[in-house]
């Protein structure tokens, strides 16, 4: 049996054994070392756990924690710790995975009593001493009808189950305790040394190394705008009767979905309205409305839509994208991989941008170019403009938020808007669904429908856009005057029907293969919703095309 060991892309080393071998005594044999934690495995271009067993000849790529796939295998396993601790420590506890909170992730755990201080110091304990014992993962490989029966009790976890698309089903064993992942987790706890608990009453966050930085747990940094959007949303999620994938399908099973999807537009347009009026209310002080958020979040429907209601409040808007400022192709920055770097503040000309606002707040003409995205150029026959009284100018790009961009602008004279789609509902208690996951998701469908770029490309350039946001975006989110959740309950059940082929194109030889599949199961769960209930001005109609809005 011969096997090639790939790293960078390329064939390191190539070996032969006479009898099967598991990629973790591969590793041994082999004497192999990464500068971090090794979670797991691609065999020909497939997800595994480093457990599993090699039987033929194959090529062989291990994952750390370091890469987004091996960092998401880590906290997975994290979060299985921790429900078992839990599960131990009190009494029919209730365990509910919200949602991404800065690094780490928040989670609500009810029993008898509150949770509070003394208890999140007894998880962290305990969690340490399951860690420090080493303790197994165990992987069983069965029938979807059969693990259903081993999880008895467990209602959430069943219901979700019964919509999994797939015969066979991996789930693990920790201790006496099953469950689910959506992925293999690692072998054992000894890999999860890094971690920490922070006490967020009624909750906490679950801490986990980042993928900049695997080796070490950060310094916490609050993000009360963040959590309190979340909580928001969650009411939202209340009104809908909604907190589950399961809970969704019920709906659309029994004919309930257009009602989802009537309120939670209605839901959207309420909160665009009320920003709306608190940028009326602000609006004697000469401000400028900057929109940022990261990719695929609906920023630009979200601004067509908030200049409708402030027409409602009798101001008219003029749009600014920071699109048109992006620097000449061949003066464009490149990134660590020696490719344009387009998610770079520095991939835009600053000092235009800031010269047009400053000359346009002091009632001056200037003339917004045009960027030509095929020749690569700033075209200067742009739009001529003029500030008048009743008018506001919207400024919308990722970077829309950066200081840098307006350093000609007081900051009260800036109203800041972040747009993200923070995503509304989870697999199930354990499993959340990230927003990055649902962003992803949408810009696998646009970029198929506007942009030309298969599944394939979109993935394989998300690398380096998530790469970006963290460091130009994601850092001024808490500097917003106002959070719009952009996120619809129901959206992935309609992107389902329009990604699932795309995703399926992928072949098994390629590099985003396994990341393919996982986003392949993570939509199989939701049961398909016809988009002809959607309306016209959804933030969903930017990606799955039908928009009444130009773009």
């Amino acid at each position: 049996m011969e096997i090639k060991i790939i790293k960078n892309g390329s064939v390191q080393k190539t070996c032969s054994f006479d009898k099967e071998i598991t990629p973790l005594l591969l590793m041994k044999s082999e004497g192999l070392t990464f500068n971090c934690c090794v979670v797991a495995a691609k065999i020909n271009k497939k997800l595994y756990p480093l457990d599993y067993t090699i039987k033929t000849d194959c090529e062989i790529e291990f994952l750390h924690v370091g890469t987004r796939e091996g960092m998401r295998i880590y906290q997975n396993s994290l979060i299985f710790v921790f429900v078992r601790t839990v599960d131990e420590l009190f009494e029919n506890p209730k365990i509910e995975v919200k949602h991404s909170l800065g690094d780490g992730c928040y989670i609500e755990t009810y029993s008898r009593f509150l949770l509070t201080a003394g208890d999140v110091e007894k998880i962290k304990k305990r969690m340490n001493l399951h860690i420090s014992n080493d303790e197994p993962f165990e992987p069983h490989f069965i029938s979807t009808h059969r693990a259903i029966s081993y999880f008895e009790g467990n209602i959430d976890k069943q219901q979700l189950l019964k919509y999994y698309p797939n015969k066979n089903i991996l789930i693990y064993k920790f201790g006496e305790l099953y469950d689910f992942y959506n992925g293999p987790l690692v072998p054992s706890s000894g890999y999860l040394k890094l971690f920490d608990l922070k006490y967020l009453p009624p909750g906490l966050i679950l801490r986990f190394p980042s993928v900049d930085h695997p080796h070490k747990i950060g310094t916490f940094h609050p993000l009360p705008n963040l959590l309190n959007i979340f909580t928001e949303y969650e009411r939202w999620g209340n009104i809908l009767g909604l907190s589950n994938v399961a809970s969704l399908n019920k709906k659309i099973e029994n004919f309930e979905i257009n009602e989802i999807i009537q309120v939670s537009e209605a839901l959207h347009e309420k909160k665009i309205a009320e920003i709306a009026e608190d940028i009326y209310q602000k609006r004697n002080s000469g401000i400028i409305v900057l929109i940022a958020g990261p990719s695929a979040s609906g920023k630009t429907t979200f601004m067509k839509r908030l200049a409708i209601q402030l027409k409602v409040n009798g101001l008219r808007s003029f749009f600014i994208s920071l699109d048109n400022y992006f620097l000449d192709r061949e003066k464009t920055p490149l990134d660590d991989y020696g490719e344009f770097d387009f998610e770079s503040i520095h991939a835009l000309d600053k000092e235009l941008i800031n010269d047009h606002i400053k000359k346009l707040m002091a009632g001056e003409e200037v003339e917004i170019p045009k960027y030509n995205f095929i020749a690569g150029k700033r075209e200067h026959h742009g739009t001529k403009f003029r500030l008048h009284e009743d008018q506001v100018i919207l400024i919308e790009g990722i970077h829309g938020l950066n200081n840098i961009l307006t350093q000609s602008i007081q900051e009260q004279n800036k109203y800041k808007i972040y747009v993200s789609a923070l995503t509304q509902i989870n697999l199930d208690n354990h499993n959340r669904i990230s927003t990055s996951d649902t962003r992803i998701i949408r810009r696998i469908v646009r970029d198929t429908f506007f942009r030309g770029y298969n599944a394939e490309q979109t993935i394989k350039r998300w690398y380096s856009i998530r790469a970006g946001e963290r460091k130009f975006v994601f850092t001024f989110q808490e500097e917003a005057d106002a959070m719009f959740n952009s996120a619809l309950v129901y959206e992935l059940g309609v992107l389902r029907r329009l990604a699932l082929p795309e995703l399926k194109k992928i072949p098994s030889t390629s590099d985003q293969y396994s990341e393919a599949q996982r986003l392949i199961t993570l939509l199989s769960f939701f049961e398909p919703i016809p988009e002809n209930s959607i309306p016209r001005n959804s933030i969903l109609r930017e990606f799955i095309k039908g928009s009444d809005f130009e773009y």
